[in-house]
């Protein structure tokens, strides 16, 4: 014959044989199957016989019916040890002459269902917290007044799981094997931890069955009290303390006792908290254990924030790592070696203010005997503009490989970049050199015009007043050109304003005026005139920050060239 066994409640360890082709459950006395509990419906589910079996059924109560820890819809075939829970009263089905096996060991998961419930702002009740613990202070001045032997298990307990451990996935799950050590009445143990914007997260559970429920609620309101106060609390009578809704908490999973205590770092703020229950009716907790657990609680605290400034180290290392990566993978975008073009000679430096940037430099072999020399900044650093800079790579090098005319090519750019809808802009400086003719085509687009050192070692700036605006503000743009003559000797310098607006401790920007000067004095040595601006501009910020992107680029006629 199938029965009942009554494992919680007023009716703990009574048998109900099932015979009959249906059971009523509920509170009221009419009731088959009374179940003497306040939080119960007064009809609260339907046990209905199905072949040899029974069906169990939910009559939509208030708090519903739940078999092995899961919500049950309308009706749920019963099968042999299966756990049933009506609020408080948790019953055991058997099948015929079938008696069940009570799981001692644990089950343990930070995955585990966890329901955060706001109980609302009310104030304890006097009779169910019978104690609390004020924990502000040294961390390791807290006197366990509980017997020696508990204080030294504990400890010792303690000590020993978290000596050696150096990652949350590892001391949270520590933590409650302690607990569960220490405190051998405890059913559930949780940990809940602050997230990076100051929310309560569930991130550890452990229960002592594991036919116990896999979703809990646990009282926000109560551990944010805990924490804000920090104030560790014990309920000796949980099931009647006014911070606990009945029909969304304690009520709904029997807990009889519990204790809660606030997790706080060395510095005594808050981290989380940590909570233990147990529904036994009898044997629960006593007051004493509220000081054992704050003695665990400080000692996890510590080992808590300890795991959390581990992981921080090891996530930054991980992001140091991507980033070297993405630097690497940048690098691969611009040019490796300068063109090998004869009677002509070029300078290249590039360096992100971060890993990665967005300055962007770039040759691009055309057919006829031209080469384009293309600059371009990306409005910003880091990682976002490093993202554009790739994409503007591509579509520079597509525009100039299909497209001829240099103006053409850069209004086609601006379109495709317009398009992006990025709402970033980029300036750009666009060379097309005919090294056959010695003819620079220059159409600028928001950028700096490139300093022209004349074989006279006169400077200026060609294609300033035809200058266009910068690439992503708006399409159908159209765009001027100039063109000149590179005699030997003659050189062109392309640059960003990393460059120039570089400030040093005073705040003074190392300036265009400084460039310019480089550029006369080293009279069209291009090697020596970029490694002079480099040189300058690093002894100008040292101390200081880089604070944006520098790209440098020359090209020029060798003094010998015909």
């Amino acid at each position: 014959m199938p029965y009942l066994d009554a494992v919680t409640g007023p009716a703990m360890g009574r048998r109900y044989n099932l015979d009959a082709s249906q059971y009523i459950l509920g509170r009221h006395p009419d009731c088959d199957i009374v179940l003497e509990s306040g939080s119960v419906s007064r009809q609260h589910a339907k046990l209905v016989r199905s072949g040899t079996g029974y069906l169990l059924e939910d009559l939509k109560s208030r708090n519903g019916t739940f078999v092995n820890g899961r919500l049950i819809g309308d009706t749920t075939q019963l099968a042999e040890g299966d756990s049933i829970r009506i609020c408080d009263i948790e019953l055991t089905f058997h099948e015929d002459g079938q008696a069940s096996e009570l799981s001692v060991g644990g089950t343990e998961s930070s995955a585990l269902g966890i329901m955060m419930v706001d109980d609302g702002e009310e104030a304890p009740s006097s009779r169910s917290v019978t104690a609390k613990l004020d924990v502000r202070g040294s961390h390791f001045g807290v006197q366990i007044n509980a017997s020696p032997e508990a204080k030294l298990s504990a400890v010792l307990e303690i000590m020993k799981s978290l000596g050696k451990a150096v990652s949350l996935d590892e001391v949270l799950p520590k933590v409650l094997d302690s607990l569960f050590n220490i405190f051998i009445q405890a059913d559930r143990g949780f940990i809940i931890l602050k997230d990076d914007q100051g929310q309560l997260t569930p991130r550890w559970v452990k229960t002592r069955r594991a036919d116990q429920e896999e979703m809990v609620r646990v009282s926000r309101t109560v551990l944010r009290e805990v924490m804000q106060k920090k104030e560790a609390v014990i309920s000796l009578d949980a099931g009647s303390d006014s911070r606990f809704d009945m029909s969304q908490s304690i009520a709904d999973f029997r807990i009889r006792s519990m204790i809660v205590a606030p997790l706080l770092n060395s510095e005594g703020e808050p981290l989380g908290a940590i909570q233990i229950d147990t529904i036994q009716q009898k044997g629960g907790f006593e007051n004493k254990d509220l000081e054992i657990l704050v003695g665990v609680a400080n000692q996890a605290g510590i080992a808590i924030e300890n795991a959390q400034l581990h992981e921080q180290v090891v996530a930054q290392k991980l992001v140091e790592q991507d980033l070297e990566l993405a630097r690497q993978v940048q690098l691969a975008f611009l040019p490796r070696h300068s063109p090998e073009i004869p009677g002509y000679s070029f300078y290249q430096f590039y360096n992100p203010a971060n890993q990665i940037g967005g300055d962007y430099f770039d040759y691009i072999e055309l057919s006829n005997q031209r080469l384009a020399v293309v600059m371009a900044d990306v409005v910003g650093h880091g990682v976002a503009a490093a993202m554009f800079m790739a994409k503007l790579s591509a579509e520079t090098r597509f525009a100039f490989a299909t497209i001829d005319d240099p103006r053409r090519a850069i209004a086609v750019l601006n379109d495709r970049i317009t398009a992006l809808e990025a709402e970033r802009f980029i300036t750009m400086t666009a060379i097309v050199l005919d090294y056959a003719s010695h003819k620079a085509n220059i159409v600028i687009a928001g950028h700096m015009p490139p300093i022209l050192l004349t074989s006279k070692k006169e400077i200026q700036e060609p294609g300033e007043s035809a200058g266009g605006p910068p690439l992503g503000i708006m399409p159908g743009l159209e765009f001027d050109s100039v063109e000149i003559d590179l005699a030997p000797g003659e050189s062109l310098t392309l640059y960003t304003d990393g460059i120039f607006e570089a400030p040093n401790a005073a705040g003074v920007q190392y300036s265009i005026e400084r460039v310019r000067q480089q550029v006369r004095q080293n009279g069209g040595n291009i090697a020596a005139t970029g490694n002079e601006i480099v040189s300058h501009v690093k002894k100008h910020i040292v101390g200081c920050d880089q604070e944006d992107d520098m790209c440098l680029v020359i090209l020029g006629r060798d003094r010998t060239a015909s």
